[in-house]
């Protein structure tokens, strides 16, 4: 397919907008527990990623994991990863923890160096490693100042981070692999509903309330932007892609601050300001490896 760097920007950008707009989403269900906002993001998102996979043919995905189903139990480790990813961000937008959610995404392209290092046996350069030791210092400043470890931060990161990793031993396409997520994930978000007859979503009246139309835009929500990532990532270079994504934690940065209130201590701040110094010294990094390529 021809490459159509303009195309992939736009689309880029509208993956990392909606990501980065989430807490509005989630501000706007914040009457509904986390754990139940999850439940029906795993059961909205299965039902209509199986629509588009009707629609919107990848042939012969089925076929692979039927003919490598080991692949299905590295999707329901990575779905498991997943669950707790969402469920950890959509409860920290909804009890003020937005700046720590930010500050996770921020470490996460750090986090996927330092896996890559420890499990799957890739040496860092030396600006990688001072990218490495900045980010550790800003966490480990915090935690000296505050008195505890960013554990949202550090959650958040982590499963991502994880989450890649695994998602790499099953060479399932985005879409396919997603939903099929969803579907391992199924029986269990069932299960829950019927085991809490006192949720909110399981009462007679819910469904006929403007709350019903926002948690059920949660398959919609989650799954729009991944479409748009994957499209981009076929018109756009894996470096351009990567400067993206720090769109969305400033977002999150910039709403908890100016919309919702949130304080940005000292402690923060400094923090803040080690991860952004890491990840200039690891963008710097990747040009330089980008010039040498060419």
């Amino acid at each position: 397919m021809h490459s159509n760097p303009r195309r992939g920007l736009a689309l880029g950008l509208t993956a990392y907008l909606i990501w980065g707009l989430f807490p509005l989403y989630f501000k706007a269900l914040a009457a509904i527990p986390a754990l139940e906002i999850i439940v029906h993001r795993v059961l909205w998102s299965a039902l209509f990623g199986s629509l588009l996979l009707l629609a919107w043919k990848h042939p012969g995905w089925w076929r692979e994991l039927r003919e490598h189903p080991r692949r299905l139990g590295v999707l329901a480790a990575s779905g498991a990863l997943i669950a707790v990813n969402w469920l950890t961000y959509v409860w920290a937008v909804n009890n003020g923890h937005m700046l720590e959610a930010s500050l996770g995404y921020y470490i996460n392209p750090l986090i996927n160096v330092v896996l890559a290092m420890l499990l799957l046996g890739e040496r860092l350069r030396p600006l990688q490693w001072l990218a490495v030791l900045l980010a550790a210092a800003g966490v480990a400043q915090q935690v000296w100042q505050l008195g505890s470890l960013p554990w949202i931060s550090l959650v958040l990161a982590l499963t991502f981070g994880f989450y890649g990793l695994i998602r790499k031993q099953a060479p399932v396409a985005a879409l396919p692999g997603l939903v099929v997520e969803t579907w391992l994930m199924l029986p269990v978000a069932l299960a829950w509903l019927l085991l809490h007859p006192a949720a909110q979503s399981a009462q007679p009246g819910f469904w006929s309330d403007s709350q019903a139309l926002w948690l059920a835009a949660a398959g919609p929500v989650t799954l729009i932007p991944l479409i748009c990532f994957n499209a981009a990532a076929r018109h756009l270079s894996y470096a351009s892609l990567g400067f993206l994504q720090y769109l969305a934690p400033t977002l999150v940065l910039l709403q908890a601050v100016l919309l919702y209130g949130e304080p940005l201590h000292g402690a923060q701040l400094l923090a803040f300001g080690c991860i952004w110094l890491a990840l200039a010294v690891f963008s710097v990094d990747s040009l330089r490896l980008l010039r040498r390529a060419a």
